[in-house]
Parts: structure tokens; C-alpha cells; sequence
């Protein structure tokens, strides 16, 4: 495994994959949004989306040049029923190949880990992006990742389970159903090749939620590594319907189900020992306030 903080991670440009685990977006009030997107496949993720962009010279969000990253805590933002829930998913770390023109032919995943894809729900976002970025410490990143060379299935990613949970006031609960990483809608080469094609022709529009993220590649230079969240978990029932609040801890764990069970994970996770599964990459947030606006549209 290895230190992310030895990965220059504020270089890289930061994307997701929404709607690749069936059922989230209906759970995360979201499906609505895409109505007019029409999927290649019924089961394909939607759309690939934007939450960290290195510095450019102009034609992207300001918003998003913010780095966002953090692998010990978590900023609430300011302001009134700041509605924000956990979402845990599979970060890669991965290495881009791009054309003469400045378009994606290759995407190498080097490294995996517990990722936080952490979101404010705002009825009426224009984008996904509005969700997703308010500042530094508003998405989370493992501090220790799996070294890997691929995440084709059969490969060395195929044992590989997601569990969350959150801790609040002494407690530890279930936040999403811990679900083994393979029955990601597309996974593998499948969601690769997915990704490589609406980095090059994914378009932005009034009426969906999509940008034009190929480009926004473009006019950061054509970065050479990017982190890509892989698509979050369905919910418990307490997840679903439980916001953050100062004080508590959001916990994402991405481990090896030879090496551990789910049950010995969440033992470990309500007493504070987690750190010590060796098999495992995990993410523990402590929530706190922060003390200015939001920078977000909307």
C-alpha cells in the first residue's frame, strides 16, 4: 500500500461517476435530474462529472480551482439546514493518455482507495458540481491506498468491499450497505472504456446536470493524473435519511473480504481500531464548523 500525501494530488484533476450503483440515485433524491440523459445501457452510470479542477486560464468554474481533498476531517458549511450526507465510494488514483488534440485515450488506475464523495443536497443545483466542492475539506481521500495495475475483474481489486458508517454521540451506525466493489454497474475495462468516450463527447446543456468536462481538461493543461470517484454505495435506511453534524465522524472503509469480514470491520470501526486491519484503506473524517459562506453557486 502506499502514503497518498507522497501523490502531488492538488495537480490532479478530480472527477466522479454518477449513477453507477443501482438504486443511489433514487436514494439520493438525484434521478429526477437526469430524465433527460438518455443512458447507453439501462444499468450505465449517467454522466461523468467535475469536482476539482487545477488552475486554468479561464472558461471553467471558479468554484472548482479550490482543492478539496483531505484525509482527517470534514468543513460543514456555513449557513441554515446545510443538508450534507456521506457518500462513500472507490477513489483510483489514475494516469491519462491524451490525443494530438488534447482528448483522453487511455486511463491507467495506479491506486485505490476509501473516497467520500461527500455532497450538499441543493433542491434545484443546476449542476452536479454545485454539490460537490465548498471549499477545502469537503471531499476525503484515504491516507493509505492499494498499489494496483488495473481494475478488471478477474484482477487484484475483485475482493474488494465499501462499508461506511457514522459515528456520532458514542454511537456507530451502518451509513451505507457494505457492498462488494464488483457489482458496480460498469466496472473494469467496461466503465474505462465508458469514461473514455464521455471525456470525449459528453456535452454540457441547460436543461441536464453535464459539463463539458473533456474540455475542462483541456484548459487545465491536460493534467497527467486524475482521482475518480467510482460511484457511491446504496444507503441504510439511516443513511438515506441522516445529514452530517459538527462533531460527528464520517468513516469509509474499502477492504479485502479474504482478509476481513464485515462484521470484524464494524467492530473495529465502533471501537476506534480500524487503523489496524492491514488488508484495508480507510477514511475518518471528524466533522467540523466552518466559519464563512459557502462558495458555491446556487
Amino acid at each position: 500500500m502506499i502514503d497518498s500525501s507522497t501523490l502531488r494530488l492538488a495537480d490532479a484533476f478530480g472527477c466522479g461517476v454518477a449513477g453507477n450503483f443501482a438504486g443511489h440515485l433514487e436514494q439520493a433524491g438525484e434521478a429526477a435530474d437526469f430524465v433527460r440523459v438518455a443512458p447507453v445501457t439501462p444499468e450505465a452510470p449517467r454522466a461523468v462529472f467535475p469536482w476539482y479542477i487545477p488552475s486554468t486560464n479561464g472558461g471553467t468554474p471558479e468554484f472548482l480551482h479550490v482543492f478539496p481533498l483531505a484525509s482527517d476531517r470534514l468543513i460543514l458549511p456555513a449557513g441554515d439546514a446545510v443538508n450534507l450526507q456521506i457518500e462513500p465510494e472507490a477513489g483510483a488514483v489514475a494516469e491519462l493518455t491524451y490525443d494530438d488534440a488534447g482528448f483522453v485515450t487511455a486511463i491507467a488506475p495506479r491506486y485505490l482507495g476509501a473516497f467520500n464523495d461527500c455532497s450538499i443536497r441543493r433542491e434545484g443545483a443546476v449542476k452536479i458540481s454545485h454539490k460537490k466542492n465548498w471549499g477545502p475539506c469537503s471531499k476525503g481521500l484515504a491516507a493509505r491506498l492499494f498499489a494496483i495495475d488495473g481494475i478488471e475483474v478477474p484482477g487484484p481489486t475483485e475482493h474488494l468491499r465499501l462499508a461506511s458508517f457514522l459515528c456520532r454521540d458514542g454511537e456507530t451506525h451502518e451509513y451505507g450497505i457494505d457492498s462488494p466493489i464488483r457489482e458496480y454497474s460498469y466496472y473494469g475495462e467496461r466503465l474505462i472504456g465508458w469514461m473514455i468516450e464521455r471525456l470525449r463527447n459528453q456535452r454540457d446543456s441547460a436543461d441536464t446536470p453535464i459539463e463539458n468536462v473533456g474540455d475542462y481538461l483541456i484548459a487545465c493543461a491536460r493534467p497527467r493524473w486524475v482521482v475518480i470517484g467510482l460511484g457511491a454505495t446504496r444507503y441504510t435506511a439511516l443513511g438515506e435519511s441522516t445529514y452530517l453534524e459538527v462533531g460527528d465522524d464520517s468513516v469509509v472503509v474499502l477492504y479485502d473480504e479474504t482478509r476481513h469480514a464485515p462484521s470484524d470491520v464494524a467492530a473495529a470501526v465502533r471501537e476506534g481500531r480500524e487503523d489496524r486491519l492491514d488488508r484495508a484503506s480507510v477514511l475518518r473524517q471528524r466533522v467540523v464548523a466552518d466559519g464563512g459562506p459557502s462558495p458555491v453557486p446556487g
